[in-house]
């Protein structure tokens, strides 16, 4: 995340020109709309209205400069002065780890083998995996999260429903099988054919699907035999445009571990290095504990890394750096990492990151992390051509924040000066119960 400079707010302009045709079957939105299409650049209409044709987004500009009345529109949303924005998208969570969110007293290496594995075997019954797919999507959607890079678990049948679950709510979703051949109980392992086979039929069934992406997934370098990592890099011959994601040095005893189980290996970041899973759809969560070699390696590659600042916090495994971050030049994501993480929300992720930054002597702006969870998370995925901010063309994925639902908030806001200070206390204070409502693809699909 690039430290930007103090900027004052663009107002939207009106859009091009929007036929009556097209405005016979549009839906028209009615708000504040805010977006933040740099980390220096926040643009701010206070009456503003959007129009929604075919999934995305064709018009959008203040209301006084609205070309038809309202009653031209097949459907009308008026949201007052709630705020519309791009909806949030999370570079890494678990689709399986709901259940087990908030789990006491273990750090990583045994919170993995105490509470995650039991929750993930639940995923080798189909009718399960379905079932908990839906109310993970819907979940993300109620906390106004409409984009995800996600894990799903070993089993094929159960990442299958997670794709399908996705493609019916016409969500864009990065997704993959965990591969895992060691180091984990017998019924989540899977074998290095195996897990490249039902990878391989995955990714026919599934990538480039609509809005729908596959991700090769190796869990983390422990669990994956060297013939499993090599087998992974060669996953990316089967189509264009896959990404990898996994874990990366989140805690000291693992990257020990790792040193362990790989001696040939430079490092923990070499290791995925060596089986040529670094490059530039590469997401690594968390990068806590970094060497010199890794950062640069990272930096070469161009691989991001999935910053996860409720569950570094939560599981005791330390504080990301963003000032070496900075430095380094190396893209972020945010994310929750839910079930580690401690919410799905990533207004709370960005309040934490904050705080995270306040410990270490480097102050993350209000736009700064607004444009991360919106704009700076679609770049961090090669998805900002389509999603990330309010500009005619992208597709209407959005969420409605209504700041009058949260007591404390609404006070702190009664007494802010500027569009900068309402912003921050909205991040600091504010988690799901803001989320009015989600749009997906044109469509609401959450409100309340």
């Amino acid at each position: 995340m690039t430290r930007p400079a103090k900027k004052t707010p663009t107002v939207f302009k009106a859009s091009t020109p929007l036929s009556q045709e097209v405005a016979a079957r549009a839906t028209v939105l009615f708000g504040q709309t805010i977006d933040f299409p740099e980390a220096d650049q926040v643009r701010h209409c206070s009456k503003a209205a959007l129009v929604l044709v075919d999934g995305r987004i064709a018009w959008h500009g203040p209301v006084a400069e609205l070309p038809y009345a309202r009653q031209a529109f097949a459907r009308a949303e008026d949201y007052g002065d709630a705020w519309i924005l791009p909806g949030l998208i999370d570079t890494h969570v678990h689709a399986a780890q709901m259940p087990v969110i908030a789990s006491w007293g273990e750090q990583l290496l045994d919170w993995l083998n105490r509470y995650t594995f039991p929750a993930e075997r639940r995923f080798e019954d189909p009718a399960i995996a379905r079932q908990q797919s839906n109310v993970f999507l819907d979940a993300l959607l109620a906390h106004g999260t409409t984009t995800a890079m996600v894990f799903g678990t070993v089993h094929e049948a159960g990442t299958d429903a997670l794709f399908d679950a996705a493609h019916k709510r016409q969500m864009a979703l990065i997704a993959g099988k965990v591969l895992m051949d060691r180091n984990c109980p017998d019924y989540l392992s899977d074998t290095a054919d195996s897990g490249f086979d039902a990878s391989a039929r995955l990714i026919h069934r599934w990538h480039g699907t609509d809005r729908l992406h596959y991700a090769i997934t190796p869990r983390f370098a422990p669990t994956s035999t060297e013939a499993q990592l090599e087998r992974a890099g060669a996953l990316h011959r089967e189509a264009d445009g896959l990404y990898m994601q996994t874990h990366v040095s989140e805690n000291q005893d693992e990257v020990n571990w790792v040193q362990s189980l790989f001696p040939n290996s430079r490092d923990y970041v070499d290791v995925y290095q060596h089986y040529g899973l670094l490059h530039d759809r590469a997401v690594l969560a968390h990068g806590i504990h970094l060497t010199d070699r890794e950062w640069s390696a990272l930096r070469e590659h161009q691989s991001r890394i999935a910053v996860c600042p409720t569950s570094n916090t939560f599981l005791g495994s330390g504080l990301f750096d963003f000032a070496r971050a900075e430095r380094e030049g190396v893209a972020l994501g945010l994310a929750s990492d839910v079930g580690g993480g401690t919410s799905l929300s990533q207004l709370v992720s960005a309040a934490e990151a904050y705080k995270v930054g306040q410990l270490q002597g480097y102050k993350l702006t209000a736009n700064q992390l607004w444009h991360q969870v919106t704009s700076g998370n679609a770049r961090a995925l090669h998805l900002d051509s389509q999603i990330g901010t309010l500009d005619t063309g992208k597709m209407a994925d959005l969420v409605v924040l209504d700041t009058t639902r949260n007591t404390n908030l609404s006070a702190r806001l009664a007494q802010v000066e500027s569009l900068d200070e309402a912003l921050f206390a909205t991040l600091i204070l504010g988690d799901e119960r803001l989320t009015r409502a989600t749009w997906v693809a044109g469509e609401r699909l959450y409100h309340q």
